[in-house]
């Protein structure tokens, strides 16, 4: 059984890349001045980026470096380390102590889809559901991609807006698309 979304991908096929905002770049591009290899897993390349250092320290804290290096495929909205410096002071480090890794896992888990999305079905999606579509994350909840004033955003369950500065970095295992806030669940 196919989602909405995979339906609209797989119709819009190859004929919207074409069409896709200039955010989107066609080569697998350098996250945090280094490059990103589609050969390695979303851990690999993340570990090497100095812009997601702290989304690789929370990924290590909730435990979920093997799964993020497992098969996947997985769609993941990264956010930067700026995006993680929005958040309220003091909000990261409580985070990430020992006691608060169900939380935490809540969070990283809220900016994982499951299936590799890139940025021309995301795209595609959104165009063919009057300008916004939803995905649902491997945490449970929702998050919308919508297109705005030339950009694709991704919004949060508690309406907070994450715009895609950097995607289709391929993996191994899925595609990231490189954020700039952290996206929060109910």
């Amino acid at each position: 059984m196919r989602t909405q979304i995979q339906r609209l991908a797989i119709a819009a096929g190859i004929a919207v890349a074409c069409a896709v905002p200039t955010a989107f770049a066609a080569d697998n591009p350098m996250v945090g001045g280094v490059p990103m290899y589609a050969n390695k897993t979303i851990v690999e390349n993340a570990s090497t980026a100095k812009d997601l250092s702290t989304l690789v320290a929370a990924v290590k804290a909730a435990g979920l470096v093997e799964t993020l290096s497992g098969k996947g495929p997985f769609t993941v909205f990264a956010p930067t380390n700026q995006a993680f410096e929005k958040l309220p002071a003091g909000t990261v480090d409580t985070l990430l102590k020992p006691e608060n890794k169900a939380k935490l896992t809540k969070v990283l888990t809220y900016h994982v889809v499951s299936g590799t999305y890139t940025a021309a079905q995301l795209t595609a999606a959104a165009r063919g559901n009057g300008g916004s579509s939803t995905l649902k994350t491997v945490q449970g909840e929702p998050l919308t991609v919508k297109l705005q004033d030339g950009k694709v955003w991704v919004i949060d369950a508690k309406g907070g807006k994450a715009s895609v500065a950097t995607a289709d970095v391929k993996q191994s295992n899925g595609v990231v698309h490189v954020v700039d806030t952290v996206l929060m669940p109910k």
